[in-house]
C-alpha cells in the first residue's frame, strides 16, 4: 500500500468516527418537536421567480423525491437561490424531505449500499467488513437511525450549483453523494480551488441560516437538532423525524426515533448480497 492510499484510508476512518461520534450527539440531543407543515420549493421558487433546478431521478431507484420543506424554511431557501442568481449561480435541489420508506430503499439500494461495502472492505484490508462497522458506516452515511436523519425532519437540502452563462456544475471534487475521502467539507484531497467553491457556495447557504453538515460537501439544514449542535444554540431541535401526509399537510412524529431502519437480521443479507454482487464485479 503507497503512503497515499494509507493517509487517504486513515483520514477515511478518522472522518467516519467523528461523523459516528456526532450521530450519537444528535440522538443525546433534547427535541422539541414544532409539528409546523411543510411547504412545496418547486411552488415557492416559480412564484419568487428566481431560477432554480431539482433533480429528476429517484431515490432508491423507486421513489419519486420530495421537493418538501418545513415552511418556515421556505423564505430562507428563496433568497438563497436569489442571491446564487444575481452571482451567476443557479441552485439545484438535489433532495429535501424523505419518508422512512424512502430512507430505507436509499440504505438499501444496491447503488448506495454497494459503496458502504466497499469502503468497509478497504478499511479492513480487503477482508470481509463484520456487520457492526457497516452498522455504524451506515448510522453516517445513510442515516440508518431517524434520530439523525435530517431529511426525515424535512430540514435539509442536498444541493449542487450551477453557472448560468454556461450551464457547467461549480465543482466540489466530486458529484453529489460521493462517498470516499473527498465526501467531507474540509476533505484535504480536493483541490484549493475546489475548496474554494465549496467555501463560496457554503458562505451563500450560511449566510441565510442552512448550515453545512461537515461530512457531507452538498448537505445543509437548519432547525434540527444537527443545527443547533452546530449552531452552539443551547436550544432543543425543533423538527424530528416525521412522517407527512401530503393530503392534509399533517406531520406526526416518528413513535420511535430511534429504531433502525435496517436492523441487524437485516444487515447481515445484506452484506452477503453485496458481497456476492463485488465479488462478480471483480471476476
Amino acid at each position: 500500500m503507497s503512503h497515499d492510499e494509507a493517509a487517504r484510508i486513515a483520514f477515511w476512518i478518522e472522518y467516519m468516527d467523528r461523523s459516528y461520534a456526532l450521530a450519537e450527539a444528535i440522538m443525546r440531543y433534547p427535541l422539541a418537536e414544532t409539528s409546523e407543515s411543510f411547504a412545496s420549493i418547486p411552488d415557492a421558487m416559480q412564484a419568487a421567480g428566481v431560477d432554480v433546478r431539482f433533480s429528476t431521478t429517484k431515490i432508491g431507484g423507486q421513489f419519486e423525491r420530495i421537493f418538501q420543506i418545513r415552511a418556515s424554511l421556505i423564505p430562507d431557501l428563496v433568497a438563497i437561490a436569489r442571491d446564487m442568481n444575481a452571482r451567476g449561480w443557479i441552485l439545484k435541489i438535489e433532495d429535501g424531505y424523505r419518508t422512512a420508506a424512502m430512507q430505507t430503499a436509499l440504505g438499501r439500494a444496491p447503488a448506495v449500499f454497494d459503496r458502504i461495502i466497499k469502503s468497509c472492505i478497504r478499511e479492513c484490508g480487503g477482508a470481509r467488513p463484520p456487520v457492526d462497522l457497516v452498522f455504524r458506516r451506515a448510522m453516517c452515511l445513510v442515516a440508518n437511525v431517524p434520530a439523525t436523519g435530517t431529511h426525515l425532519c424535512g430540514a435539509a437540502v442536498d444541493i449542487s450549483v450551477y453557472r448560468r452563462d454556461d450551464g457547467s456544475e461549480v465543482w466540489r471534487g466530486k458529484p453529489y453523494l460521493e462517498m470516499s475521502e473527498y465526501t467531507p467539507m474540509d476533505s484535504p484531497f480536493v483541490s484549493a480551488e475546489e475548496r474554494a467553491n465549496r467555501a463560496a457556495i457554503t458562505g451563500v447557504m450560511e449566510r441565510h441560516g442552512f448550515m453545512h453538515y461537515e461530512g457531507e460537501f452538498w448537505h445543509y439544514n437548519k432547525g434540527d437538532s444537527l443545527y443547533q449542535i452546530e449552531t452552539n444554540s443551547g436550544l432543543p431541535g425543533r423538527y424530528g423525524p416525521a412522517h407527512w401526509d401530503p393530503a392534509t399537510n399533517a406531520v406526526t412524529p416518528f413513535a420511535d426515533r430511534f429504531a433502525m431502519l435496517t436492523p441487524f437480521d437485516t444487515l447481515e443479507p445484506l452484506i452477503e448480497e453485496a458481497m456476492s454482487r463485488l465479488a462478480v464485479q471483480r471476476s
